[in-house]
């Protein structure tokens, strides 16, 4: 038996620990619940209470099936979304998707760093601008001079922080008999309030940033792992690596969502039960849970903001990257040397101090924001037509294009988004 094979005709890996098989999915679904999301989901449970949870539990299968698919095309052709859409469509779509996509995640990036430099003021006191400087210059500094095989781990280690809202849960008292008989049967008011929060933690929920993001770093994945190629080159390594993307990112997905569960049901149980129901930002929820769920609920709150802000920096930061490099065919990797890739470094440092400029301006952080999510559903919904094209079509895939099952709730995660994106802009002639 012939023993010495050539990379891309190379077997299944051997099986790994199960908490090695976590990567893409897993970081990508932690840095959904960034300051801006828990945000969103502090809103939405301080107004509405228990009557908003259905929300979560509706955006995960839907949640799975776009990023499963987003992985897939990553992993079988060996490019990213944007460097694929190039490929396969005309430029004019991808410049004007990317173009928007950076403008939303540096309206993100300032509002995350305002959130976590406020974060840290709230804990220690003192000067939250130089917190905030402090803490966009540490995330760059890991994004640029750290090699990807050593980031990755850091961005691991990193999702912990966000069983800092795991505990806040268990800090406070809650009704759970109650919890899930509103999480199953709620009782929504249909008012437009009622239906832009819904519209906005689906938007928060699926974004584009997270396609981009976790496709690129499969091919990341792919390039760090010797051996390894991309499935259609080297079929031999579909089974093992379709099947440790399906289960890192159902899991990713599901720690995202169960996340977000818990940051609407902790603001639904104190500060909705409380009557404080006017909440705009994350440090402002943090704050209001003090003198209702005490210091403990508080500081597990404050310090779940700084850990998730540091996960999401480099993903929104890095997301935007990969898809301008893919669309103006730029040298990219974050395991690359900066004087290798000075263009795709160049959008990451960008990013994160126009983000940064941003918050020092007299530019309202809650309009920014809003403005954040009407600009990421406009890009979302023709970036989830086209990524659901692409994994369906042979020219990319070849032989692994997407199974009936995953196409079908795919294709329902973007009309879902569709009808969100829709119902937002009729709230917004109606306003």
């Amino acid at each position: 038996m012939e023993t010495n094979l050539t990379p891309s005709s190379a077997p299944d890996r051997p099986a790994s620990p199960w908490l090695e098989k976590l990567g893409p999915g897993v970081i990508t679904g932690a840095a959904d619940d960034d300051p801006s999301g828990i945000a969103t989901y502090s809103q939405a449970g301080a107004a509405f209470g228990y009557n908003i949870l259905w929300t979560v539990l509706l955006t995960y299968p839907l949640m799975v099936a776009i990023q499963i698919i987003s992985a897939r095309i990553g992993r079988v052709s060996g490019h990213g979304l944007a460097t694929n859409i190039r490929h396969h469509y005309p430029v004019s779509l991808l410049y004007g998707a990317v173009v928007l996509l950076l403008v939303a995640n540096t309206i993100n990036i300032a509002a995350d760093l305002t959130a976590m430099g406020a974060a840290v003021n709230l804990v220690a006191g003192g000067p939250t601008r130089i917190y905030t400087i402090g803490l966009a210059v540490f995330s760059l500094g890991l994004q640029v001079f750290v090699p990807y095989k050593s980031y990755v781990r850091v961005l691991k280690w990193l999702t912990l922080a966000l069983f800092a809202y795991v505990g806040v849960v268990f800090a406070v008292k809650i009704p759970w008999m109650t919890v899930a008989a509103r999480t199953v049967f709620p009782h929504p008011s249909w008012s437009s309030v009622y239906l832009t929060t819904v519209v906005a933690v689906f938007g928060t929920t699926i974004s584009p940033y997270l396609f981009f993001w976790q496709a690129s770093q499969e091919v990341e994945e792919l390039q760090a792992a010797h051996g390894q190629r991309p499935l259609r080159t080297a079929p031999r390594q579909a089974v093992a690596n379709l099947r440790r993307i399906g289960s890192d990112t159902r899991v990713g997905m599901a720690f995202s969502n169960l996340i977000a569960f818990f940051i609407i049901l902790t603001t639904a149980a104190t500060l909705h039960a409380h009557n404080v129901t006017d909440i705009q930002t994350s440090s402002q929820a943090a704050s209001a849970l003090k003198p209702i769920a005490g210091q403990f609920a508080f500081l597990l709150f404050s310090l779940g903001i700084i850990g998730t802000g540091l996960l999401a920096l480099p993903v929104l930061a890095g997301s935007a990257a990969y898809a301008m490099a893919g669309a103006f065919r730029w040298k990219n990797s974050l395991e690359l040397a900066p004087r290798l890739a000075k263009r795709f470094y160049g959008i990451i440092v960008l990013a994160t101090l126009v983000g940064l400029a941003l918050g020092f301006t007299s530019i309202d952080p809650i309009k920014a924001l809003f403005w954040s999510a009407v600009i990421n559903g406009v890009t979302s919904v023709p970036i989830m037509v086209l990524t659901m094209k692409m994994a369906s079509h042979a020219d990319v895939m070849g032989k692994f294009t997407i199974p009936g099952s995953l196409r079908a709730v795919g294709w329902l995660a973007t009309v879902v988004m569709g009808v969100a994106v829709t119902a937002m802009f009729v709230l917004l002639v109606i306003h």
